[in-house]
């Protein structure tokens, strides 16, 4: 095909020309100066997304903005910093001292100082405002005292107020311990990563050397099937890491790590799709691994951009859907 479209040069790269762009290496333009971007572009997918310092893939990998709808309130307040909560609770006061004072406004006195109602003038607007502090801060001296549906609004402050303010004063205790706490998952995930993408690498060339064994015919098969139910295993361990980095609720990783995780991850199903075509009719499979090939097929198959319950961006979505399709295969 690439000698059709025009290439003088080709050469066998068990790895797949995307595996080869992928990792950097030149490609060779068509006769005449001509060359074939679509050809990488569809092998690749689509680009690494851009971050607002300019740095490709440097972004997260996730679309958060799909999935903040349904976030619970202690998420809702972990994301919040300490002024912002402060100001949440100060205007919840203020607005809620307006609030007493427009029931005198319109003629409904919910609020009685020294016996008598609060009028809706700027003295009953500072008696209103004195009354929501003292009622947020669960002073409550007594002097102002709320009658009838304003019983019900005091109520209601005390206690939004009282747990605002109590997630501000959280918020300055465990500071120092929410950065250590970060620090040390961002190193355990990062190591994580690592680990997953070298044991990818590893598979890939295990795989590719048991293939060359397998092609050359020299080799005994029990031999080829221990080291092929070896590798398996490897595999499904760092196919159901993936997995779950895919499903699990938070997420932080860059596009260009889970990217990379992804593309290799591909690449190592190509592999053993053309290995398992490559095994002879007398090849007898063990129990291992049949049981792992059907682990990773469905565990595969539950990977791709419409099955995963996030929203990703479109690079990922085509290397989640293109290892679905491998998974076909492979089964």
């Amino acid at each position: 095909m690439l000698n059709e479209i025009g290439y003088s040069k080709v050469r066998d790269y068990r790895g797949g020309l995307a595996d080869w762009i992928e990792s950097g290496q030149p490609v060779e333009t068509a006769v005449g100066g001509e060359s074939t971007p679509a050809l990488g572009a569809e092998l690749l997918g689509p680009k690494l997304a851009v971050s607002a310092n300019s740095y490709d893939g440097s972004g997260p990998a996730r679309i958060a903005s799909n999935s903040r709808w349904n976030d619970s309130a202690s998420e809702l307040v972990s994301r919040l910093s300490t002024s912002q909560l402060f100001l949440i609770w100060f205007g919840t006061v203020v607005l809620c001292g307006v609030g007493y004072w427009l029931g005198a406004l319109i003629g409904e006195h919910g609020l009685v100082d020294a016996g008598l109602p609060v009028k809706a003038d700027f003295k009953g607007l500072l008696s209103s405002l004195y009354f929501s502090f003292v009622t947020a801060t669960s002073l409550g001296y007594g002097d102002v005292v709320p009658v009838g549906i304003a019983r019900i609004v005091a109520v209601a402050e005390s206690v939004l107020a009282l747990l605002i303010f109590g997630a501000v004063v959280a918020k300055f205790v465990s500071h120092r311990q929410d950065e250590l706490v970060l620090e040390i998952h961002r190193i355990t995930f990062d190591e994580r990563l690592d680990r997953v993408q070298s044991n990818l690498h590893l598979i890939i060339s295990e795989l590719l050397s048991i293939n060359s064994l397998c092609e050359a015919g020299t080799t005994p098969l029990q031999r080829i099937a221990i080291r092929l139910d070896s590798a398996i295993m490897l595999f499904v361990g760092e196919l159901r890491t993936t997995h779950d980095l895919l499903y699990q609720p938070k997420l932080m990783v860059e596009e260009v790590a889970l990217s990379a995780i992804l593309a290799n991850l591909a690449s190592a199903l190509d592999v053993l799709a053309e290995l398992l075509e490559c095994l002879p009719a007398e090849f007898t499979r063990s129990q291992p691994l049949e049981v792992g090939l059907g682990t990773l097929t469905s565990l595969s198959h539950e990977i791709c951009g419409s099955c995963v319950p996030h929203a990703y961006t479109p690079r990922l979505t085509f290397w989640m859907d293109r290892i679905q399709n491998t998974s076909h295969r492979i089964r």
